[in-house]
């Protein structure tokens, strides 16, 4: 029985048969006489064609209770002709209309159409959340991209909400009964998983862009108990900076005609590209004070889909297989626009300090994968949806626009919009416009890049002579042996030199690498530098090496280098070779506690301390963890103490001390900035931080049930009850673990909720309280997926491993269990992840005891 899943095959058939018209959804979600809001009506009207009269096709309904299908005004008959989430169409016309009269449920995974009430004020909220297959869990659907029609939402709510979609919001008709109905307008012709429905008590306030096609209404809407976080202003403001520049660069109108952004409550990912009704998480909304890097991510965020209302929502692709294509050029294109038109003109840094580091931890998984992936199914598209789709194919792409050219690119890429506007163009077809517009062979390239998986290395080898001069000069390229593809890159090579206390770059040369070893001309008879940096620029996607000399230059004053790009290169070998048992861990520390300091870019001073905290905690010698922990503590305190009052460095820094904190000492000061009696100046002790600090106090035992409660008394919100949640679990006491466990594992329990409960229930030092814990995991794993859904489950799945006990039985376990599973596959990729986190982390601990 095929349940939920959809095969590529099916769809292909399916599309081949089908030409969908038209839908018209008619949706009650007004209040139910009903004690507990669990459904609404939803009624669906499908008019398509079929090019085969009598053939036999299905429509797509997930959950539903279903009370009449009506084929062609032919009654069939629910029992039979609905069953395992599809509606079996039998004999079809020429032309066709399929009305389906159905209650559906409302959610709380954040699939579907999820339902939140505020507990501040008790306040509902909806909003609809249908990629990849989740529209078919609030109307009737043929779920599949390739079937694009034009869509009419007609929405039943009480009269005092607020209801937006993708069409412009209509004036509400009222029935007279407290609840009104809008008849929005047909929208564009688009594909399922990009409609959407918000409605509720939502604030919103209006503004209007006029850029060189016209004027595009803008809404941007949140929960009335956050509404005063809501800093609209500097959101309009990225908002119009972003239409102007996109407008200009791909010289194309924006489709939609109205961009509603809304924030939504409970949200599983940080935004979805609804066409013209974007909806983004409500944290993106602080109550509390946040570094530079918390809006410089929020603006990539609100760039990346607006980039999607032209490459996705414009142009879709056919199938699942180039949903790669969607988000990495989303993601290359919001870099891309923040760095250019907006104030975060640094934002390619940030990309190397943060974004490019999850994609190359995800390509050195054994579950990486091309990332142009074969998705076969609906569940394998689950399973590739990660960062090699996000930040491994952003970097490609960065590195495909170095390979032919900014302009070329756009030439193509102008010219792919106008051909395919509305429709389901393929990889091939933005392929051969960029050959095209470039004049260069892009298939070879493609095939190296898209279709395999792995990430290489490149090395600098050479050879001096005895003035101290390169005498031979080569770039040596490896790869993982299960992944042994050697490619094609274009790389800078700069060479810097200590000059009046600074580091400067003397010269810089740009090569084509391929292969085991490139010879470069250029260097040969210049001087060796302090520091040689491959990958300068970062044009490239691979790990770099530093050799001996440029690695001891940058332990010893990384933050002589004025080049906040330059840096981030150094910052991201370094940390490579320490992940990759290469660099110790007490070097690493080193090369942190000496220039971290004096970073600059936002993305830097967030990041580094977590991935340091991570080094200190698992990759570091046991034997000499004690003395690592020691120093990673103090060393935070007088970064902490040192820090411009009220800087980011200074909230970062006071974040991470308090993480750290362990001695009694330390921890009595974070009580005392809790309480007011440690004061350090500047530095804002608001709600955000007091959660932190409290789960702090929590997590070491300090802190107990009263006094979360009595945090949660002064913090009502759904953040308060999120917060509370994961300071319970963080406590080093095994019946606060049991209960957190048993909420994780409740379908019950809200998704963000669960979700905070994941990242804070194991912890680094509780290993005795914990041990029962690597079984319990690997029980979810046969059966989390089933119980909690898809999201839910992969949570649970991805975070919550117990990595305090990575040692090499727990290697020896998983193996054996991974031998005699059958759960799922996707369970069994994330426990083949966490197995080879801690091989890592083994091969870690051998190089910092060495």
């Amino acid at each position: 029985m095929p349940g939920t899943n959809l095969t590529r095959e099916e769809a292909q058939t399916r599309a081949a048969l089908l030409s969908v018209e038209s839908y018209i959804v008619d949706l009650d979600i007004a209040p139910r006489t009903d004690a507990v809001e669990t459904t609404f009506a939803s009624t669906t009207t499908i008019r398509f064609a079929c090019t085969d009269p009598g053939a036999t096709t299905f429509a797509d309904l997930v959950g539903a209770t279903v009370h009449s299908i009506t084929l062609n005004g032919r009654s069939l008959e629910p029992a039979t002709a609905y069953a395992d989430s599809r509606i079996t169409l039998e004999g079809l016309a020429a032309d066709n209309e399929l009305v389906v009269v159905a209650d559906c449920a409302y959610s709380n995974t954040g699939e579907g159409l999820h339902r939140f009430v505020d507990p501040v004020d008790d306040r509902v909220y909806l909003y609809s959340q249908f990629e990849v297959p989740d529209a078919r869990r609030v109307f009737t659907t043929f779920e599949q991209p390739d079937l694009k029609s034009v869509f009419t939402f007609n929405v039943t709510a009480p009269s005092h909400w607020v209801v937006v979609s993708n069409a412009p919001t209509p004036d509400p008709v009222d029935l007279g009964n407290g609840n009104s109905v809008w008849n929005f307008p047909e929208t564009k012709k688009m594909s399922t998983y990009i409609t959407a429905i918000v409605a509720g008590e939502y604030h919103g306030e209006f503004d209007t862009y006029v850029g060189k096609f016209g004027e595009i209404p803008l809404g941007h809407y949140c929960r009335q108990s956050i509404k005063e976080h809501m800093d609209t202003a500097e959101l309009v403001k990225l908002t119009k900076q972003s239409f102007e520049f996109f407008e200009e660069q791909f010289d194309y109108p924006y489709p939609f005609g109205k961009y509603d952004q809304l924030y939504v409550p409970e949200y599983n990912m940080g935004a979805m590209e609804n066409a013209g009704c974007v909806t983004l998480r409500d944290e993106y909304l602080p109550r509390s004070r946040q570094p530079r890097s918390f809006f410089e991510f929020r603006t990539s965020v609100i760039t990346h889909e607006m980039a999607h209302m032209w490459f996705g929502d414009l142009v879709t692709m056919k199938w699942w297989d180039d949903l790669w294509l969607n988000e990495s050029f989303a993601e290359w294109a919001c870099y891309w626009c923040e760095a250019n038109a907006t104030d975060f003109d640094d934002a390619w840094t940030g990309f190397a300090n943060a974004r490019k580091q999850t994609g190359y931890r995800a390509d050195q998984l054994p579950s990486t994968h091309p990332i142009a992936a074969d998705n076969v199914d609906l569940h394998a598209v689950e399973v590739n949806f990660d960062m090699i789709t996000y930040a491994k194919g952003a970097s490609v792409l960065k590195q495909l626009v170095a390979w032919v050219g900014l302009d070329p690119f756009l030439a193509g890429l102008r010219q792919y919009f106008k051909d395919f506007a509305f429709g389901n163009p393929e990889f091939s077809d933005l392929l051969a416009a960029l050959e095209k517009s470039s004049g260069r062979e892009l298939q070879s390239w493609a095939q190296e890049w898209l279709q395999t998986a792995g990430v290489n290395t490149l090395t600098p080898s050479f050879e001096l002579d005895a003035e101290g001069n390169y005498s031979a000069f080569a770039v040596r390229q490896s790869a993982h042996a299960d992944w042994p593809t050697l490619r094609r890159h274009r790389l800078g090579i700069g060479m810097y030199d200590e000059v009046d206390g600074r580091l400067v770059r003397r010269d810089y040369v740009e090569v084509d690498v391929e292969g085991e070893s490139t010879d470069v001309k250029e260097l040969i008879g210049a001087a060796q530098p302090d520091l040689l940096l491959l990958n300068d620029e970062d044009h490239a996607y691979a790990k770099i090496r530093l050799d001996e000399r440029s690695l001891t230059t940058a332990i010893d004053g990384l933050s002589k280098l004025d080049d906040s790009l330059a840096r981030a290169l150094v910052w991201g070998s370094a940390w490579d070779m320490t992940r990759d048992g290469e660099m110790r861990t007490r070097d690493w520390l080193d090369l942190v506690l000496a220039n971290i300091g004096s970073e600059t870019d936002a993305w830097g001073v967030t990041r580094i301390p977590a991935s340091t905290a991570l080094a200190v905690e698992f990759y570091s010698d046991p034997a000499g963890r004690a003395e690592q922990k020691a120093r990673w503590e103090s060393g935070l305190r007088e970064l902490l103490l040192a820090a411009e009052a009220g800087s980011d460095h200074q909230l970062t820094f006071a974040r991470s001390w308090a993480g750290a904190a362990h001695s009694d000492a330390a921890v009595d000061e974070v009580a005392g900035l809790l309480d007011g009696s440690f004061v350090v100046e500047g530095l804002a002790v608001d709600q955000d931080l007091r959660w932190a600090l409290i789960t702090v106090l929590a997590k070491v035992g300090r802190f107990g049930e009263a006094e979360i409660a009595a945090e949660l008394e002064r913090d009502k919100t759904i953040s308060g009850k999120e917060k509370a949640a994961a300071a319970r679990v963080s406590r080093p006491d095994a019946d606060a673990k049991a209960a957190g466990w048993a909420a994780i594992m409740d379908p019950e329990t809200p998704n963000e909720t669960s979700r905070e409960m994941v990242f804070s229930i194991f912890r680094f030092g509780q290993e005795e309280v914990l041990a029962p814990y690597l079984e319990k995991y690997l029980e979810a794993a046969e059966v989390g997926i089933d119980v909690l859904g898809f999201h839910k489950g992969s949570v649970v799945l991805e975070y919550g491993f117990p990595k305090a006990l990575g040692t090499a039985a727990t290697v020896e376990r998983l193996d054996a269990w991974l031998t005699e599973t059958k759960a799922p596959k996707g369970a069994v990729r994330y426990v083949n992840e966490a197995r080879a986190e801690i091989v890592r982390a083994l091969a870690a601990r051998a190089c910092d005891a060495s």
